[in-house]
């Protein structure tokens, strides 16, 4: 009998040796320490033993389980670690192939060009103010001292919801908004936002469009000052070497009236399709608050003055990227915007 068990044994620890899977190991398991295994069959048959024999045999047994399973169990650790190995090897990443770049976003180029006005005005003390697009009649032409019966308010040029109601046609009315809300207080602000106007879509023109106008009110504010401070903002845009030229004009809500040509970026002013043989190209229009204006918002005339500019940062972007036609900028094509990657810091 013990002879026996030890040649099973022996068997046992052979085919474990030689199982060279995780299921040739798990079926020689169920062979010998299985419910109908030869190590299970001999403690059910310890029963039948002469009663002398059963303490020997039953502790010889128990040994050769003991043995078997700590065996198996050395043996399936080997294997686990075998087959993951394996695994691995197989799905071994070449670590030296180049990686396929992520594809990332970028600032839309009328985005970039306001957020550099911005940051510039803001360095300058201006604070941004914004407005509702939807307006009144009221703030958006007669605040501004623009009467009923004025050209400029023809119905055929402003969107209109109703009678007193239409998309602002530009941010002049977050302007008259403040002066109200500040109740003759000093005022330095710009107001950045998109405006609607009935023009026919054209390389140049468009019935949606951005716009940012700037207000400055208090005491001795001078034509000097609006001239200073358009000087800083066109050699901020365009370059130190930009010189500014103020010329004559006409809007109803300044007094006097001008608009700013800078000199041309690309020829020097020399001349070229750019500044259309010139040396000069029209940037915006600015002026000095009109007295009207200003005692519309509770100012007194005789004491504060003020001065205000608009521009259009389209015509702006499509100068400083050589764009020709401002329609690309809303077309979403992508061609056209991967184009303008910010590179600066």
């Amino acid at each position: 009998m013990e002879q026996q068990l030890k040649e099973l044994k022996e068997r046992a620890l052979e085919q474990i040796k030689e199982a060279g899977t995780l299921k040739e190991l798990n079926e020689v398991r169920v062979a010998y320490l299985g419910k109908k295994g030869p190590i299970t069959d001999l403690l059910k048959g310890m029963g039948k033993l002469p009663a002398d024999e059963r303490p020997k045999m039953g502790a010889l047994v128990n040994v050769i389980r003991e043995t078997v399973t700590e065996v198996l169990e050395e043996r399936l650790v080997k294997l686990e670690e075998q087959a993951i190995n394996e695994q691995l090897e197989k799905e071994t990443i070449d670590v030296t192939l180049p990686g396929r770049p992520a594809r990332t976003g970028n600032h839309h180029p009328i985005t970039r060009v306001v957020e550099e006005i911005e940051d510039f005005f803001i360095s300058m003390g201006f604070e941004i103010a914004e407005g509702p697009e939807v307006e009144k009649d009221y703030y958006n032409f007669e605040a501004l001292n623009l009467p009923k019966g004025h050209p400029a308010r023809d119905m055929q040029d402003s969107f209109y919801i109703s009678e007193d109601i239409l998309l602002r046609t530009h941010t002049s009315p977050v302007q008259a908004r403040t002066m109200e809300a500040k109740g003759g207080e000093p005022i330095k602000i710009i107001c950045p936002g998109k405006v609607y106007r009935r023009d026919n879509d054209d390389a140049t023109h468009s019935h949606q469009f951005t716009q940012i106008e700037g207000l400055v009110i208090g005491e001795d504010i001078r034509m000097s000052d609006l001239k200073g401070t358009l000087s800083l903002f066109a050699k901020k845009m365009f370059g130190d070497e930009r010189e500014i030229r103020l010329r004559p004009s006409f809007f109803p809500f300044t007094e006097p009236s001008v608009e700013m040509d800078i000199s041309c970026f690309n020829c020097g002013g020399d001349g070229c399709n750019v500044c259309k043989k010139t040396g000069w190209i029209e940037i915006l229009g600015a002026g000095m608050v009109h007295p009207n204006v200003l005692k519309m918002a509770g100012y007194d005339p005789t004491v504060v003055s003020g001065f205000a500019f608009g521009m259009g940062p389209e015509r702006i972007a499509m100068l400083k990227y050589g764009v020709e036609d401002i329609r690309h900028f809303y077309t979403n094509d992508v061609r056209f915007v991967s184009q303008f990657h910010r590179t600066e810091a």
